[in-house]
């Protein structure tokens, strides 16, 4: 298993406009071979008081195929319009990607 996941610095007032952004476009990753599933997660308030961390995650069956999503059409077409929200954010997103060493 791999897990894939973005964390979000989101202006404080912008976490609606957000959300909007997430459950509203389409990602087409049930089309993917190996996609498990996905979950957009709302943290805390920043330590500054001016962001609220957020979390996308995607679970896949294995590495391999998370890069064969990032190197797709699909992936193309779900990120087409990622620019034209950077209103919303406090800086760029951060990639972390995890193997599972264990589980249930």
């Amino acid at each position: 298993m791999y897990l894939a996941m973005n964390r979000f610095a989101v202006k404080k007032g912008q976490e609606e406009a957000f959300e909007a952004v997430w459950t509203g476009r389409e990602t087409r990753l049930h089309e993917l071979d190996g996609f498990k599933s996905f979950h957009l997660l709302k943290g805390p308030e920043g330590e500054d008081g001016q962001t609220v961390l957020y979390a996308s995650h995607t679970i896949w069956n294995s590495k391999d195929d998370f890069l064969a999503w990032t190197k797709s059409e699909q992936f193309r077409d779900a990120h087409k319009n990622a620019g034209s929200n950077k209103d919303l954010y406090a800086g760029p997103p951060k990639f972390e990607g995890f193997e599972a060493v264990s589980g249930a």
